[in-house]
């Protein structure tokens, strides 16, 4: 198993990079936010130095599929339009 760490997504706000480290590690896989906001207090600067979530190397395949699913019971916006259309 490598050390190596992968910037696994990029964000313009760290709450939701949070959210989904939240997610990979409530599914066992160790993730790390990293932002460059002066500790929170300039959340702005998320928008010229994105907010960074990192995964080891060898969890990246199965976290982008963890946080690219769907949860159960969650209508997209697609499917609300296909009922509409019946």
């Amino acid at each position: 198993m490598s050390n190596e760490t992968v910037v696994l997504r990029r964000y313009h706000d760290e709450m939701s990079a949070r959210l989904d480290a939240m997610v990979l590690e409530a599914n066992g896989i160790p993730a790390r936010v990293m932002a460059d906001t002066g500790g929170g207090m300039i959340p702005s600067m998320a928008i010229v130095f994105p907010v960074r979530l990192l995964v080891r190397a060898d969890d990246a395949t199965l976290a982008r599929e963890l946080l690219d699913t769907p949860a159960d019971g969650v209508i997209e916006e697609n499917e609300i339009e296909d009922d509409d259309a019946d």
